[in-house]
């Protein structure tokens, strides 16, 4: 049985300095618990989102917003699973001159995470090396994704990027076995550091590593990057 819990604020700071209303610095916590996994799911309709590790609860996350773009922030726990969402449905009429949304949400390095994000429109900064990843999806709608996945991970996990109207660039490291596709719909594709093998990409010498990165990446109108470093 799910039990459901929203996240108290530790801390509330509001300032009006924006047209589009007092802008709120919000900071919210999810202690670690002894779930097995905990799948994450970030909507943000409009806006700036961070994404990191080194926390030393399950999750921090220190959220700036206008009061138009208020996020829900909701945290559900039982049995070996638990769920954290942090969701902004829609953009409100945002507009960068009178509205503010800035994201920077951190994990627990240790804490084994399904990590599922969405984005409207903005820009999208993920430093991921460091966590303990099962899987992660990105969709975003028009801006910029950068998923930085550089570190030593101990267990496979599979990545998936759907772009719609930007720019999608995915570092990947070069000490696991990598399986890399990517698709561009009206734009330019890049691969570094890769070999192509038939319709994929690997990482040669590294083809039978029990550690293994699946990485499937498409593009709509714009540039998809894929390096490994």
């Amino acid at each position: 049985m799910m039990r459901y819990a929203w996240l108290p604020a530790v801390a509330l700071l509001a300032a009006c300095s924006f047209s589009g209303g007092p802008v709120v610095h919000d900071k919210q916590v999810v202690e670690l618990d002894k779930s097995e996994t905990t799948r994450v799911s970030l909507t943000i309709g409009a806006g700036e989102l961070k994404v990191g590790g080194g926390a030393t609860k399950k999750m921090e996350a220190d959220l700036t917003y206008t009061e138009s773009l208020k996020p829900t922030v909701e945290h559900r726990s039982g049995g070996s699973t638990s769920e954290i969402v942090i969701s902004q449905s829609s953009s409100g009429g945002f507009s960068f001159g009178n509205n503010k949304s800035e994201w920077d949400v951190k994990f627990n390095d240790e804490a084994p995470i399904d990590l599922n994000a969405k984005l409207g429109a903005g820009q999208v900064d993920m430093n991921l090396g460091s966590l303990n990843l099962r899987s992660v999806n990105v969709d975003i709608g028009v801006g910029e994704v950068t998923v930085d996945l550089r570190g030593t991970p101990k267990k496979s996990y599979n990545v998936r990027i759907n772009g719609g109207v930007g720019q999608a660039n995915v570092h990947l490291p070069r000490s696991v076995g990598i399986s890399a596709s990517a698709a561009g719909g009206i734009g330019e594709v890049k691969v570094d550091g890769l070999e192509k093998r038939g319709d994929r990409w690997i990482n040669p010498g590294h083809e039978n590593d029990p550690v293994q990165i699946t990485v499937d990446a498409k593009g709509g109108v714009g540039e998809v990057h894929i390096s490994a470093q």
